[in-house]
């Protein structure tokens, strides 16, 4: 039997493609993850007055080569001066990363989830207080020898409106670790493979970093370097 869908994810998700060249070295463990970053952050639409909504993801994670498990943690802040009253935040995998779980929030169903994502997890927030802030732990898997990328926008609570989004932004590395326990990655790095001899990452789906909700029908609107995914209800 099928489970009642989660209400249609509505609201405007903005992504740009990022690069770097930093290379890591060592292996960064699940403990310890490095300071928050907002990289690939960007206010989309208007928060309510004196309310300022952000995310923050660790500049490193690790991945156990054997397992193929990481541990992420994401944070929404609330920098302004009044609170924020009813939000919440969505935490999407794209390609190799696959979000297997967040705690205290729930699976969106597959129907829901933006096309081209492959998991996502939705976690409502009845009130985050004026210089506040909340964290969240994700676990997941990591196919190395894909990209791998995830996308956290900050909602109102209904979804029509998103005023924060950080990503789709991809955790990478430049100098991969095959024969190591683990393989550090960096935030904002693109993945290289692996496998050995890779010169090239397969791509998937439709190679594109913005890509609509599944099954709403929704247009991808092209800005400059950046897209805008923009949705609409679903039909019943």
């Amino acid at each position: 039997m099928r489970s009642t869908r989660m209400g249609t994810i509505t609201g405007s998700l903005v992504a740009a493609s990022f690069s770097a060249v930093l290379v890591l070295s060592g292996t960064a463990g699940a403990d310890d993850q490095g300071p928050g970053s907002g990289k690939g952050g960007k206010a989309v639409d208007k928060a309510p007055a004196g309310v300022e909504l952000t995310t923050l993801l660790p500049e490193k994670i690790s991945v156990h080569n054997d397992s193929k498990e990481t541990a992420i943690t994401a944070t929404v802040k609330n920098g302004g001066t009044k609170d924020s009253g009813p939000i919440r935040l969505l935490v999407v995998g794209f390609d190799g990363l696959t979000v297997t779980n967040v705690k205290g929030c729930s699976a969106i169903p597959e129907g829901d989830l933006p096309e081209g994502s492959n998991s996502g997890f939705a976690c409502s927030l009845d009130d985050l207080a004026a210089g506040a802030s909340k964290s969240y732990g994700i676990d997941a898997t990591y196919d190395l020898s894909r990209t791998g990328k995830i996308c956290l926008p900050v909602q109102n609570s209904d979804g029509s409106k998103t005023f924060w989004q950080q990503g789709p932004v991809p955790f990478g590395t430049a100098n991969p670790s095959p024969n190591a326990p683990a393989t550090p990655l960096l935030l904002g790095t693109d993945n290289k493979p692996v496998a050995p001899g890779g010169d090239e990452l397969p791509r998937t789906g439709p190679g594109r970093d913005v890509l609509p909700l599944g099954a709403a029908g929704l247009t991808l609107v092209a800005a400059g370097a950046a897209g805008v995914w923009w949705t609409r209800r679903r039909p019943a």
